[in-house]
Order: structure tokens, then C-alpha cells, then sequence
């Protein structure tokens, strides 16, 4: 074969290959069935680290826990595990594991990966904020701690290849619905081991829950597919979901009104200057919703370490002025902090407005009228796309009252979402926005945070008797003497400590047309299971238009006053 003949062949080969590839590169993907928007870009998908609700959502499709929330009720129900047995003190739980559970990749889960992964949440070492969901465990806190370094003395053990078997401290009401929380969902050892903090880059990348990671692209989008081997794959309604991560409330009600997206479901995601006209749409729904607006001080930063500083900032806050003038979505003004409606708690009223007090207590705290305040900042975060605007309309608000009541100059700095989170943990902050939405219906989710050693507490305060009280209520199996130990702390924290300030009670928002879309269920938790959502369609959309109505008016019965029903 001569040279030139060579090159000729190579050459015709190399153009069929480009041409193969450029094919293949433009060859458009597939529309994903549902389109959802789902708020700012996941800081990660790994369970034991995530802590914000759009994270969650995410996560609770790609890994399954012993139990999962109920559509409707957000009562826990069976999920990996088929049943249990509780002994007659309530301390230990026996487990089984489904025959039919296994891993995206074919190989079975056993009662040994969730050994693995609720030791994994604990360890020191992967830093997880939220723990403290797995410290009704055995020694779990202690081996948090480092108090204790033998993880087999922590309460959580594998009888055998289907059979867990876990010991808590104490009773614990709510322990079957912290097994459906993220941080106790089951992640692949093997590949863990194996690749590292890159586990999450690997394809294919081993799930155990409805569905199985696609592709990840920052910024663009999260696609994830139906995993066929998820032992209840025959009720997962949805083949593709892709969820945008978008952080402006405009481009985000853009890609719905366009059809680009066919949900909109985060609480950040509505345009406050829309928000009269988006309310009276058949596509917009509103909920009750265990949520609360609050801000923090860093206590080790004077003069924020005086309680009566803090104090000074809350007495001054017209909360009322909030709701109607800047958030104007139904929310209430919130003088506690645990939000009206979490089963089995009525909350202790807080401070009112009282800027006459406040300002006697600066005064007697060294600064008369203002006077020698030094300039400290209220820093909140601002999310891709320019969204969070209610955060900064509510700084200003903040700053603006302190500056009229109280004659103290506070600076305001916006945030990157990911940085602000970290400066929060670093207590790098003087005063800071947060929230807090329920991880399920009962008083210690709100409470147990400020916990000293909790990792979500971020204010530097600690209190030997809060941590007490949060202890002895958690044993109290009595609910009405259990009651009185959580009002007691909630007064610590609200009333005499304030290492922070509640401002308003959330309420619930997304969007969808429910003629198109059904399997979303609004509910306190704001918790939407991906295996339910689904598009409709053709001859079945008018059978699901019904039966959603028919859910939209049971839940509205419930929701009323028992003398107003009927």
C-alpha cells in the first residue's frame, strides 16, 4: 500500500469518525418526563452532609432509609426495612431488611450497609451537621464526641445478612421517622472506600432508593432515572425527572409560564412582587408549613455575649410590619420559635415589641441612646441567579428599625449561599439570617438544634440547663409532663437567653398545574416522595383532577377547627 493511499484511507476514516462524533454530540437528549425547579444548586448529594431542604430532595430519591414519609400524612412507613419489632421499654428495635432490597447495581443490601452508614454519619471525621439525628442511639453521641473510639459500642448492630438490631438511650417517639430522615439513609461502602470524597463522581453510581444518578452538571441541571431494582420499582410513577437548580423567583416562574419546567417548589422561588396575583391562580398552592424565619447572634462576639444586648435587638423588631410589608404570603409574625401546630406542644409566648424597654436595657448595658455601639454587621446569603432578595429586603428592615429605636448602625453583607454556611459554622458572623423547617412533627426538631454540641446551633451559646431539660424531655414518655420540659427550654431560649431572635412562621408555597401534574400532597414537612409525582394526561387527567380535589378538600377538613367542621 502506497503512502499517499495511506494517508487517504486515514484521512477518510478520521472525517467518518469526526462526522460519527459531531453526530453523536449533537444528537439532542431526550426530554426528561417532569421538569422540576428546585431552588439553588446542591452544595452535595451525600446524605450525611447536606443540610438544606432543596439537598434533601434530591438525596431522598437516590438513597433509601429504613422507613420513608407517607405522601399524604408524612407519618413514617415501611421503605428497606419490611417490618420491626419494638421491645415492651421502647429501647430497642429489631429490624428486618426486604428480601427483595438491593443496591442500583444488583448486589443485595444487608443490615450491614446501614451499620456502615449510620457509623459513617457519626464519625467525627465527616463533620456532619445533623448528627445529632442519629443521638438517640447508644453511644452514638459519645462516639460523635470522640468521647469513645470502638464504634461497636455504639447501639447499632447486623444479627445477621437481614436483621438490624439498634438500642436507644432512652424511648424515643419520633425514632421511625428520623429512619426516613437523609442522614440515616444507606450509601455504598465499596465505592466509598474505594474512590474517596470523588465517591459521587463514579458511574454508575450505586443507589438504594427510587432512583439512580444520571448526570450531575453544575449550574445546568440534575437528571436521575428510575432504578428498576428498587424493591417497590413497580409503583415509581416517573421514568426521567430533571431538576434545575435555579436561584432567581423571576427565571424560575419564566420557565414555568413557558413550559420549560412543570414545578416550581421552593419556598425561596416566588416573586414577592407577584405574590398578590400568583395567589389567586388554580396553579399556586399554599400551606401550613412547620417553618420558622429567625436570625442569630454569634455569643462569643461582644457586646452579643450580654443577654441583655440580645434582648435589646428583639424588643425592637416589629415582626408584624414584616409579614404584611415585605413577605405578604399569609406568614405569621413568630414571637417563639417552635411554629403553632407541631403535635403534642402549644409554644411559650415570647417578647413583644417594646422599644421603650429596649432602650432602658442598653442603656444599663453601657450604651445610653446608642451611644459608643460598636458597628457590627448582619450578614444573610444571597443564592446563583440573584434570588434570596427577601433576605435583603428583610436586613434592611432589620437595620433600619435598629437605627430608628435604638441609634446603633448595623452594616449589611450578602453572602455566596455556600460561603455564607461556612461562615456560620466558623461563627464568623455578628448577627446572621437562618430558617428552620421541621424535620418532623415534634418539638425537638426545632429545640434539640441549640443543643451546645449540637453542629446546627452556630450561635456559640450553650446552656448546661437547656441541654438538660432537651435530655429529660426526650426520656419523659409522659407527653404532657414532656411538654412542660420543652416550654421550660423554649423559654430559655427565647425569652431569657435569645441566642436568637424568631421573626415569622413560614408559610408553604409551589406551583404546578394540577390538571397536568399529580402526586404532590402539600403537607406540614413540605415533603413531596419523587416515587408518587407524576405527569397526567389524556383520558386519566380528569380522574386525577377529581381525586386530587377530593385530597385537597379532606385535608381542608382537617385542617379546620374541630366546631367549625361540617
Amino acid at each position: 500500500m502506497g503512502r499517499q493511499r495511506a494517508c487517504g484511507i486515514f484521512s477518510a476514516f478520521c472525517i467518518l469518525y469526526l462526522a460519527f462524533l459531531l453526530t453523536g454530540c449533537l444528537k439532542p437528549e431526550p426530554s426528561a418526563d417532569l421538569v422540576i425547579v428546585n431552588g439553588n444548586e446542591p452544595e452535595s448529594l451525600d446524605p450525611a452532609i447536606i443540610t438544606g431542604l432543596s439537598e434533601m430532595r434530591l438525596t431522598q430519591g437516590l438513597w433509601a432509609g429504613l422507613t420513608r414519609l407517607h405522601p399524604k400524612t408524612v407519618a413514617p412507613i415501611a421503605d428497606l426495612a419490611d417490618r420491626w419489632e419494638i421491645s415492651p421499654d421502647k429501647k430497642v428495635y429489631t429490624f428486618h431488611i426486604r428480601t427483595n432490597a438491593l443496591w442500583s447495581t444488583g448486589e443485595p443490601i444487608t443490615a450491614e450497609d446501614f451499620v456502615y452508614s449510620w457509623i459513617r454519619a457519626i464519625n467525627p471525621e465527616t463533620a456532619s451537621d445533623y448528627a445529632g439525628q442519629l443521638f438517640p442511639i447508644k453511644n452514638a453521641e459519645e462516639f460523635n464526641a470522640g468521647k469513645i473510639k470502638d464504634s461497636s459500642l455504639v447501639g447499632v448492630h447486623a444479627l445477621d445478612p437481614r436483621t438490624l438490631r439498634v438500642e436507644l438511650n432512652q424511648p424515643t417517639a419520633f425514632f421511625l421517622d428520623l429512619c426516613a430522615f437523609p442522614t440515616l439513609n444507606i450509601v455504598p461502602r465499596k465505592t466509598i472506600e474505594q474512590y474517596g470524597d470523588r465517591w459521587l463522581m463514579v458511574r454508575p453510581l450505586p443507589a438504594s432508593g427510587p432512583y439512580e444518578l444520571v448526570t450531575w452538571r453544575l449550574n445546568d441541571k440534575i437528571r436521575m432515572r428510575k432504578n428498576p431494582r428498587y424493591w417497590d420499582a413497580a409503583n415509581v410513577r416517573t421514568e426521567v425527572f430533571d431538576f434545575l437548580p435555579i436561584g432567581s423567583p423571576n427565571t424560575a416562574l419564566n420557565l414555568y409560564e413557558t413550559g420549560a419546567a412543570d414545578v416550581v417548589w421552593d419556598k425561596d422561588l416566588i416573586p414577592v412582587e407577584l405574590l398578590d396575583d400568583l395567589k389567586n391562580r388554580p396553579d399556586y398552592h399554599t400551606f401550613t408549613y412547620l417553618g420558622t424565619y429567625f436570625f442569630r447572634f454569634n455569643v462569643t462576639h461582644k457586646p452579643f455575649d450580654d443577654p441583655r444586648v440580645r434582648k435589646v435587638f428583639a424588643l425592637v423588631i416589629n415582626k408584624k410590619r414584616l409579614v404584611e410589608k415585605i413577605t405578604k404570603a399569609g406568614e405569621q409574625a413568630a414571637s417563639h420559635f417552635v411554629p403553632p401546630g407541631v403535635a403534642n406542644y402549644q409554644p411559650v409566648p415570647g417578647l413583644g415589641f417594646d422599644p421603650e424597654n429596649a432602650r432602658r436595657l442598653l442603656a444599663s448595658a453601657g450604651f445610653p441612646g446608642g451611644k459608643g455601639f460598636p458597628r457590627l454587621q448582619y450578614k444573610f446569603f444571597a443564592a446563583a441567579g440573584g434570588a434570596a432578595k427577601l433576605h435583603a429586603k428583610i436586613a434592611v428592615e432589620l437595620q433600619q428599625m435598629w437605627r430608628d429605636e435604638l441609634g446603633v448602625e448595623i452594616e449589611l453583607q450578602q453572602i455566596e449561599r455556600k460561603v455564607f454556611y461556612a461562615v456560620q459554622s466558623k461563627l464568623d458572623y455578628d448577627l446572621s439570617q437562618s430558617s428552620w423547617i421541621g424535620d418532623y412533627n415534634d418539638a425537638n426538631t426545632f429545640l434539640d438544634m441549640f443543643m451546645t454540641n449540637n453542629g446546627n446551633n452556630r450561635t456559640g451559646w450553650g446552656n448546661a440547663r437547656y441541654d438538660e431539660l432537651l435530655r429529660a424531655a426526650n426520656k419523659e414518655t409522659d407527653l404532657k409532663l414532656r411538654e412542660k420540659l420543652f416550654q421550660e427550654a423554649e423559654s430559655l431560649l427565647i425569652r431569657d437567653e435569645l441566642p436568637i431572635v424568631p421573626l415569622y412562621f413560614y408559610v408553604g408555597f409551589n406551583y404546578y398545574d394540577p390538571n397536568k401534574v399529580a402526586g404532590i400532597y402539600p403537607n406540614i414537612l413540605d415533603q413531596h416522595p419523587l416515587q408518587d409525582i407524576r405527569k397526567i394526561s389524556g383520558s386519566s387527567r380528569r380522574k386525577e383532577a377529581l381525586a386530587a380535589s377530593a385530597d385537597r378538600q379532606e385535608r381542608h377538613s382537617l385542617l379546620m377547627p374541630a366546631a367549625t367542621r361540617n
